[in-house]
């Protein structure tokens, strides 16, 4: 009878390992080990056979027949022979499933492979190119190249401590508009937004004189009243970016909706039903296509108060604003606008209850559109509206006898639309100017004491700076243009003499405020001073006796400090009036700021 295997081992000699193989150990579990790594060193013995295969970091699902096909691995159970058959026994949807499982385990592997070689690889390439940057930095003091295991890995630390900063800062501010990446912190300190806004003097000389009415425009808007605002757009004046302002930037209790895809937005008091904003984003072109002056202030009331009984609508101010623009600039813009087919057809013009006739009226084309005129042809037209157009759509056109030029001379009739453009753009509660945008948000925060929630941004690239003419052109543009040229130029004065005479306004109230403050300071400090001194002799009266025999030197020692107070402050006081006033003479410290003003611009003459 043939003894079992296991048997006959135990009863032969113990083998002498191999050479160069390690010494028998006396764990069980390293020997196992041992005696594996053996047999698979042998060639020809199948855990040799098991361990040839794809190249290392390379999956066996890609190049390998299927699974049934491959030679199973050798096991030392009995149940791991058996395993053969046993999976030869199932379906062959079920080996298909279990055969795309392990494909997709082997290919994660194999990515887990590809993404630790390569940071690997991106660790080392860093690491010389760090390398080198250090040696050309600090010469032969640093040698990266030489550097030990632990330096290493230390510089692969700080790397990736590096690169984990910037992701989280993109997470928590991914926007522009985040204080932790504006460079101005590193900066300068940050000048005056609103000084040499257009590049030119910040201090000007003043042509026309306005009296403090003219200049000081607050306007006590209640929003939860029956106030309303109205909104004139003239066309191409940067009305459509401050209508959107209106709706969407200002600080409000109760903000605008505005829903994605409309144009519209829905501006409603707080606790009512009502607008507040009469302009073509919230309440659209219900007056007609950029209505003007005459059609808004015949139009408005009715709209607003129309389904209202007379005696029901209340007394409500209209006030009025708009915006303006450099007359060459705007009718560049507006001539280009017409090329990409622009008409305004739907405009209205309705001046004293009717609509002008064509014979009042004529078109400049003959077509659907004016798509593709050349600027000569543009310029050519004698009943273009694009002439003076700011003038026409600011003045008060019943004045004239509408669009019928018989009425009156060409002359006179300039004259009355001049000089009532002007004293619409005069009386409105405000108006700004395209090339000042900052200042225009100024105004308008000031005047109706709403503040916006982000700042105005000045473009000085726009369509119309695109468009290069010469000399003969752009005078042409002036003549065409010559009422929108003066009236231009009478609103740039008012408008930066209002902003000029609102900045001098909010500082003397600043160092009101200043004053008011050292003098509380100083009343505070005084008795402070006078009831420590009050404890302090009813403490110890006897010893304050002998130790200061002069009575009146308290008395002298309260007014030495009080003097230097005084003194100290107006020196400040007179350090900052030269600072305001940039080295010119003062006649006096007076509170009145009109009179200051005036009295500067005086000087300027």
């Amino acid at each position: 009878m043939a003894l079992p295997a296991c048997a006959v081992r135990a009863f032969e000699p113990p083998r002498q390992p191999e050479r160069g193989a390690p010494a028998r150990t006396t764990c069980p579990r390293r020997h196992s080990r041992v005696e594996a790594e053996l047999a698979a060193s042998r060639p020809g013995s199948v855990a040799a056979s098991v361990r040839a295969g794809p190249p290392r970091g390379v999956s066996h699902g890609f190049h390998s027949r299927p699974l049934l096909d491959k030679p199973r691995k050798a096991s030392s159970s009995l149940a791991g022979a058996a395993c053969a058959p046993l999976f030869a026994l199932l379906s062959r949807g079920r080996r298909r499933r279990m055969h795309v499982l392990r494909r997709r385990w082997d290919l994660g592997s194999l990515c887990r492979v590809l993404l630790t070689r390569g940071l690997a690889a991106l660790g080392h390439s860093l690491k010389h190119v760090l390398g080198a940057i250090f040696s050309k930095i600090f010469g032969p003091l640093a040698s990266v190249g030489n550097m030990d295991e632990k330096s290493n890995k230390l510089l692969l630390a700080l790397v990736m401590l590096f690169l984990f900063a910037v992701i989280v800062l993109q997470y928590v501010c991914p926007g522009t508009e985040c204080q932790l990446l504006r460079l101005q912190a590193f900066s300068s300190p940050v000048r005056d937004p609103y000084r040499s806004e257009d590049e030119s003097s910040a201090r000007f000389v003043p042509r026309y004189n306005f009296t403090r009415g003219d200049l000081l425009r607050k306007v006590d808007f209640d929003i939860k009243g029956d106030d309303l605002i109205v909104f004139l757009h003239i066309q191409k004046t940067g009305g459509t970016t401050f209508g959107r302002h209106l709706v969407r930037n200002i600080q409000l209790e109760q903000p605008c909706e505005c829903r994605v895809g409309q144009k519209k937005c829905t501006c409603h008091r707080p606790g009512k039903r009502e607008t507040w904003l009469f302009s073509r984003f919230s309440t659209g072109w219900s007056c007609g296509l950029h209505a003007d002056w005459t059609e808004l202030t015949s139009c408005v009331p009715s709209v607003v108060d129309g389904k209202r009984d007379a005696r029901l609508r209340p007394s409500r101010n209209f006030h009025y604003i708009t915006i303006l623009r450099d007359p060459v600039s705007r009718y560049l813009s507006e001539w280009r606008h017409v090329q990409r087919g622009a008409t305004w057809k739907a405009s209205l013009h309705v001046c004293d209850g009717r609509p002008p006739t064509s014979e009042e009226l004529p078109s400049c084309y003959t077509g659907d559109d004016w798509s593709g005129c050349p600027l000569k042809e543009f310029m050519d037209c004698p009943y273009n509206l694009a002439n003076n157009r700011q003038v026409r759509m600011l003045s008060d056109l019943t004045l004239v006898g509408c669009y019928n030029l018989s009425v009156m001379p060409e002359k006179q009739r300039n004259k009355v639309l001049l000089e009532s453009a002007k004293s619409n753009l005069k009386h409105m509660a405000f108006f700004g100017l395209t090339e000042f945008q900052r200042k225009t948000q100024y105004l308008f925060e000031k005047t109706f004491n709403m503040n916006f929630i982000s700042p105005f941004t000045q473009y000085n690239t726009t369509r119309a700076s695109s468009v290069e003419i010469n000399e003969e052109i752009q005078k042409r543009i002036e003549g065409l243009n010559f009422l929108d040229m003066e009236l231009y130029s009478y609103a740039k004065d008012l408008f930066l003499q209002r902003y000029q005479f609102m900045r001098q306004k909010e500082h003397q109230e600043a160092r009101r405020k200043r004053q008011e403050q050292r003098k509380f300071l100083k009343g505070r400090l005084l008795q402070t001073h006078f009831q420590s001194q009050g404890q302090g002799q009813s403490q110890n009266p006897n010893q304050n006796q002998s130790q200061n025999p002069n009575p009146n030197a308290n008395q002298n020692l309260t007014q030495n400090l009080m003097q230097n107070l005084t003194q100290s402050s107006r020196q400040k006081e007179n350090r900052e009036s030269l600072k305001q006033n940039s080295g010119k003479e003062q006649n006096g410290n007076t509170s009145n700021g009109t009179n200051d003003y005036i009295g500067s611009v005086e000087k300027w003459r």
